[in-house]
């Protein structure tokens, strides 16, 4: 029997392909549990539209991401700070200070969790910061830290 699968099914395939399995496979499994309908060519039409739609919407959501990232790389973003000796912050500045300048300052909004940022920024300088604007685009601003006079 021919199906068309509508989710991953390990050993079988993935979705949106027409797979020939075994009958009962597809009678017992497949289809009570919503992971296959049976391939007819309505069914495999409207499957290759959702695809379509589905690529479609990927390569814009890329393209917004690509320009997203190129300002991103012109940001520069700076902090004042208390420090000590040898430079060193009182506090620190962390991935949600970043993206709350980031709103404040440049109305541009980025979950914090996106900043990949190993461990809080502790020392006055200039620091590279990297964004994971989408799974494909990386994109890295200037954080430059000085110290508060006091």
């Amino acid at each position: 029997m021919e199906v068309l699968l509508l989710r991953d099914v390990p050993g079988v395939g993935s979705p949106g392909q027409v797979k020939k399995v075994a009958d009962g496979y597809a009678r017992n499994y497949l289809l009570p549990k919503k992971l296959a309908v049976i391939a007819t060519e309505s069914a495999v039409k409207q499957a290759q539209g959702i695809k379509e739609a589905a690529a479609r919407r990927d390569a814009k959501t890329l393209a917004e991401a690509q320009l997203l990232g190129d300002v991103l790389r012109q940001t520069m973003l700076n902090f004042r700070a208390k420090a000590g000796e040898g430079d060193r912050l009182f506090g620190s500045i962390t991935a949600g200070d970043i993206a709350d300048a980031l709103a404040r300052d440049k109305h541009i909004n980025v979950d914090k969790r996106k900043i990949e940022l190993s461990s809080p920024i502790k020392q006055v300088g200039a620091h590279q910061v990297a964004i994971k604007v989408h799974p494909e685009v990386t994109a890295s601003i200037t954080v430059v830290v000085e110290k508060e006079e006091s």
